[in-house]
């Protein structure tokens, strides 16, 4: 048995067909705030782009570096290309990411990992013998 997908009790279904009205409400204060404020220009371009992808207009992948677009219900489904400082990330939206921001699926930062230090780098280094 598939476990059935809900945000905050209301199944998918329900949320698609949903007012974004009625979707502010149950969002929490941080993403209201931001969709009440206004949707940007390259925001705006970036969601036009998702329906035609949903719809199946649209051939090439969507690339963007729009990473504070917050996931509505009915991007669920399109993959999107996300800027993450130095690539393109693919992110395949899913159910369980209403509400989200699309930069938290990209990270912009990697683990560093720190060599053995090389000759000359400090002082008592030109001590240490090559072999």
């Amino acid at each position: 048995m598939v476990k059935e997908f809900s945000y905050r009790g209301i199944p998918q279904e329900e949320l698609e067909r949903m007012s974004l009205e009625k979707l502010f409400q149950i969002f929490n204060s941080r993403q209201r705030r931001s969709l009440t404020r206004g949707i940007t220009d390259g925001k705006r371009k970036l969601i036009e782009e998702i329906k035609a992808a949903k719809a199946g207009k649209l051939k090439n992948p969507i690339k963007t570096h729009c990473r504070d677009l917050i996931i509505l219900p009915y991007m669920v489904g399109v993959p999107v290309n996300v800027f993450s400082g130095k690539e393109f990330v693919p992110v395949h939206i899913k159910t369980e990411m209403i509400g989200h921001y699309l930069g938290e699926y990209v990270i912009t930062n990697k683990r560093v990992s720190h060599g053995a230090p090389g000759v000359g780098a400090s002082r008592s280094s030109l001590y240490v013998p090559l072999k």
